[in-house]
């Protein structure tokens, strides 16, 4: 038995208006037409659905047992296609969007802010975390997109990666407190007996902090370590120590100091990721587009230039 959608439209049509012409006129087509697919529709029911009587029609008993059957399907039908409509046309849906520490504190803000305005019925679900934590997410699905710091030798090969951001790394010392360096810039060697604020163990800048730091030739005298972003820029406002941090982060910081590293300076690529060939759902990939776009505007803080 194949009983089609529109063939059961036609039959409520019909059993509305109790009259075959009236039915054909307010759907569209020909009576014939109508006619047509109605018998086709009690042929594969196995049933008549109508009798005749003077001046229209009225449903047999088998008719009246399909009625609410057929209204309850189509109803379900056009909810179905306007849900779907609603989430291709960005007025419902979700996002999951992974980001470091230091993007959501900055970047994310503003772009979010954008986007939730042009799209209000959309949920955002942000997840903060380090690169490695936010690559895991995405290859166990339980994000769509994600904010990452591009590692040296390049993004895991289950990702699509698109390169956004390059920024700077600055040190972040205590604005009341003197400066950690009478130059213009830094030379990291200075560092080499300054008390350091550094990040937790799996936290992406403390592994580029340790590493440049060894490259100079010496290891860092650490005076606290074990935050996140928020607790490391608390403990050097305290003045605890300075800071390797992204220079993004120091835009709404007045309590803290930027002094930027002599060249080579130390810098680090942040990518757009997601799943390779995953097929994003469109208010994740709206939103992809709305980050690029926003970055390509250059509307970006010091020591951060877009790719």
């Amino acid at each position: 038995m194949t009983v089609q959608l529109q063939q059961l439209r036609y039959f409520v049509a019909v059993a509305e208006f109790r009259h075959f012409t009236q039915a054909a006129d307010e759907l569209g087509v020909s009576q014939p037409t109508l006619s047509k697919q109605i018998h086709t529709l009690e042929m594969s029911l196995g049933a008549p659905l109508f009798e005749r009587i003077r001046g229209g029609v009225t449903l047999t008993v088998a008719g009246k047992t399909l009625l609410p059957l057929a209204q309850r399907m189509i109803a379900d039908a056009d909810a179905a296609r306007d849900a779907v409509a609603d989430i291709v046309g960005l007025r419902r849906g979700e996002v999951r969007l992974g980001a470091t520490p230091s993007l959501c504190s900055s970047l994310l803000p503003v772009v979010l802010r954008g986007y939730r305005a042009e799209h209000p019925g959309i949920r955002l679900h942000v997840t903060e975390g380090s690169s490695q934590d936010l690559i895991a997410d995405l290859l166990a699905h339980t994000l769509d997109l994600a904010l990452i710091v591009l590692p040296e030798q390049g993004a895991d090969p289950a990702l699509e990666t698109v390169e956004v951001l390059r920024e700077s790394l600055v040190v972040a010392s205590v604005a009341s407190g003197p400066a950690p360096t009478v130059a213009r810039q830094l030379d990291l060697t200075e560092l080499r007996h300054t008390p350091m604020v550094m990040f937790r163990d799996g936290y992406d800048i403390r592994d580029v902090t340790l590493q440049a730091c060894e490259r100079a030739g010496f290891t860092p005298k650490f005076a606290v370590e074990g935050g996140e972003m928020d607790a490391v820029l608390a403990f050097v406002e305290a003045g605890l120590g300075v800071a390797l941090v992204p220079s993004m982060v120091l835009a709404n910081r007045p309590l803290l100091r930027a002094t930027p590293l002599a060249p080579p300076g130390m810098r680090r690529t942040i990518a757009l990721a997601q799943r390779r060939a995953a097929i994003l759902p469109h208010a994740a990939a709206a939103l992809r587009e709305a980050v690029i776009e926003h970055i390509a505007a250059g509307e970006l803080p010091f020591g951060v230039r877009a790719l």
